[in-house]
């Protein structure tokens, strides 16, 4: 009985994962529609959130049933509380209180989830508990793309990209990189089955390639090289030195070359030096940004297309974007200097812990946390998933915010790392 309620409670983790992915309902409940055949506005689909209110509350009784180890864990982590008190207080001087209001509740049930998945498993278990997540993914969108091409390959604006479970292929893309790291991770470290992995591995390499979606790509090449930087912190003096400095001196010479070639490259990628329209509607966003500087505009009011102060941005631009595909001004916007400097402490006393463990852990799940805190600073600097109700990165994000309060059972060195 206690293995059937251990599997079930690891069912239920894994599906709510790939739920707050973002796949695999959008895109069937939408009959398979793609960027250009809908509105200025993604059209919403009640039953997805439906589906997020069983969610909350069966986490809400997993915590209840472990608050002794909760309890602790929240006290370690005062300044994302301080910001979630922010969020909910913003209802008071919101441009949209009742929206605000809704998105909050969603915030408070991405948090407790986040919470959950931290303080019940170990960042060992969690890696695992992952590798299904993305395993069902990746196995998914490749069924999706083949088999069911009318949802799992893009028309119109992107016709012939694969989008697999998810409604566009800047989710595929986007939610690959994860994939790739945690695949790698894991091969690092098993000793049986690895085939499996790296099978899993190519394949989310694959995904990110068939998505045409460039900008993954370039986040994968650079946490490699955090990788590298990380690994190598861990040797000795007489060897760490002389290879950081030749990592550096590689560094500044593909940055001089990429920086004498940027738009060539860019042109390469079917891109432009203006990030796809990205730095045309910034200094507006900067413009609405200093007319409430400090609280900014409440939780989630910010964007609300013609109806709302986002309509000076699409009025005055040719770029009807949902958000500011950028997670730092999305959250100035929405909870102003105050709430982005709460964020920025945190994160930060977050890495400096995740480093503290790739020092102490001799394993390459030590890897994951500055990884994945790395992956979270790339993606935002052209897509949005700080402080989101229902976004995948932030719930990652966050679980790692509290696992890193947690400590963690100590483990020798992977076969792997042995060998190197």
């Amino acid at each position: 009985m206690k293995k059937l309620l251990v599997s079930s409670e690891k069912i239920f983790t894994v599906l709510s994962f790939i739920h707050y992915s973002g796949g695999p309902l959008f895109v069937i409940l939408s009959g398979g529609i793609s960027e250009g055949e809908f509105p200025d506005t993604t059209p919403e689909i009640p039953f997805i959130n439906q589906i997020f209110l069983i969610i909350y509350p069966i986490t809400f009784c997993l915590l209840l049933l472990r608050w002794k180890k909760v309890i602790p864990v929240i006290s370690k982590n005062g300044l994302i509380f301080l910001l979630l008190g922010i969020a909910i207080l913003s209802i008071s001087w919101s441009y949209s209180p009742e929206l605000t209001r809704t998105r909050v509740v969603a915030l408070i049930g991405t948090m407790m989830f986040a919470l959950y998945f931290a303080t019940r498993y170990t960042l060992k278990e969690q890696l695992q508990l992952l590798g299904w997540v993305f395993g069902i993914i990746v196995v998914g969108s490749i069924l999706f793309s083949i088999a069911l091409p009318k949802y799992g390959v893009m028309t119109s604006i992107h016709n012939g990209a694969w989008r697999g479970i998810y409604n566009h292929k800047n989710v595929l893309g986007k939610n690959m990189v994860p994939s790739v790291v945690i695949f790698s991770l894991l091969v690092l470290k098993a000793q049986k089955q690895r085939w499996i992995l790296l099978i899993l591995l190519s394949a989310s390499m694959g995904l990110i390639i068939l998505s045409r979606s460039s900008s993954p790509l370039i986040n994968l090449l650079i946490l490699l090289n955090i990788f590298l930087i990380m690994y190598i912190v861990r040797w000795k003096y007489i060897l760490m030195i002389p290879a950081l400095i030749a990592i550096l001196s590689i560094a500044t010479i593909i940055y001089l070359l990429l920086t004498a070639n940027a738009e060539q490259i860019a042109g390469s990628f079917g891109k432009d030096l203006t990030l796809t329209g990205r730095t045309n509607f910034w200094p507006l966003i900067l413009d609405k940004m200093w007319e409430r500087p400090v609280l900014g505009y409440g939780f989630g009011a910010f964007w609300q297309g013609l109806d709302g102060p986002s309509s000076y941005i699409w009025n005055a631009s040719s770029f009807k974007t949902p958000n500011a595909h950028n997670g730092y001004l999305d959250l100035c916007l929405e909870l102003g200097f105050v709430g982005l400097s709460i964020y920025m402490v945190q994160f930060i006393n977050s890495v400096v812990k995740g480093i503290a463990y790739i020092m102490s852990v001799r394993t390459s799940d030590a890897f994951w946390p500055i990884l994945l805190l790395s992956y979270i600073v790339l993606s935002n600097l052209t897509e949005s998933s700080l402080v989101v109700q229902n976004n995948f990165l932030w719930t990652m994000q966050l679980s790692m915010f509290f696992s890193l309060s947690i400590p963690q059972p100590s483990e020798m060195t992977d076969p792997v790392f042995q060998k190197l």
